[in-house]
């Protein structure tokens, strides 16, 4: 098996490092495999013979999209960040996706969580610890993008948000900090999983690097703002629980349960998330945010000083 492998990577490497010869994605049977989650975006199959997990995207994401988060997930799992190893990009003919290594025994923090609401304290500290972990490791700059010019090519090469809000969000994106430590892109108890030996991060398309507030603002968006059915689906669990495990996983990830300490990082976080969750918006659900969600999110976003150089350029 592991030569079958050894050429889909070959294959694959060959073809993504020739800019002008297609990406190729292998056909594959679904009656092979059983449906073993839904998540937003996508849906995974595990295979009834092989260690292996098919993500397959739904329809209507571009295949593009597909293989640009096995470029992304390939070069994480080289830099020897903890993932499972992505094998080869697939299609059932309709959608597009990829197969990665499937981990036997695996749960995510967040289904352990939900079965296990006793570890509830301890599930979030370990997950600080990881963060941390992740948060402190550099990247490989050469190979990866910073999160900031993501973000500044969304703002500028789509038209999805309103004028004033892409001048604050550009102006944000020009006196925010850089970093040249890793990001995860999605992170949260749903994006990690141990089989008890070893804890790995998965779904890694968006991974990066940067400053942590760009990971941290979401997830804390993501603990205090989902209704009972959306954290049931996405988490397994109760928006409180979400709640207790931001308390748990904030304190220990910033080395400290001073409340005004957390409370003064929280509103730090608040413009990360204000520039950032367009975008996401955008990756899921292929639109722009409503209206209403701007007016909520505009107040986060600090005005332009009139020298930034984004202030001179919206002002002509």
């Amino acid at each position: 098996m592991w030569i079958r492998k050894y050429l889909y990577l070959c294959i694959y490497k060959y073809k993504t490092e020739k800019p002008h010869m297609e990406v190729q994605y292998e056909k594959i049977d679904l009656s092979e495999y059983t449906c073993s989650g839904e998540g937003g975006t996508a849906v995974s199959y595990t295979h009834k013979t092989r260690p292996a997990l098919a993500k397959l995207y739904n329809p209507g994401f571009e295949a593009d999209r597909a293989a640009a988060e096995f470029r992304t997930a390939r070069i994480v799992f080289e830099l020897g960040v903890p993932t499972p190893e992505p094998i080869r990009l697939i299609t059932d003919g309709e959608r597009f996706g990829a197969e990665y290594e499937l981990i036997p025994g695996k749960r995510s923090f967040a289904r352990i969580i939900s079965d296990e609401p006793a570890r509830l304290e301890e599930i979030s500290l370990e997950f600080a610890r990881q963060a941390r972990l992740l948060h402190t490791r550099q990247a490989d700059t050469a190979r990866l993008r910073p999160y900031k010019q993501v973000l500044a090519d969304f703002y500028t090469q789509k038209d999805l948000v309103p004028e004033e809000y892409k001048r604050r969000a550009l102006a944000f994106l020009e006196t925010a900090p850089d970093a040249t430590t890793c990001l995860h892109g999605d992170l949260h108890i749903g994006n990690i999983i141990t089989d008890g030996r070893k804890v790995r991060w998965i779904d890694v398309g968006e991974f990066s690097y940067g400053v942590p507030e760009w990971d941290l603002g979401v997830l804390f968006s993501m603990s205090h703002n989902l209704d009972r059915e959306r954290a049931g689906n996405l988490f397994h669990v109760t928006p409180e629980v979400l709640t207790a495990h931001w308390d748990c996983f904030i304190a220990a990830y910033l080395g400290t349960g001073d409340s005004q300490t957390v409370a003064d990082y929280t509103r730090r976080l608040l413009p990360y998330y204000a520039v950032k969750v367009p975008y996401v918006y955008d990756m899921a659900y292929h639109s722009a945010l409503p209206g209403q969600a701007f007016e909520r999110l505009n107040p986060m976003l600090p005005v332009p000083d009139a020298d930034s150089a984004v202030f001179r350029t919206f002002a002509h």
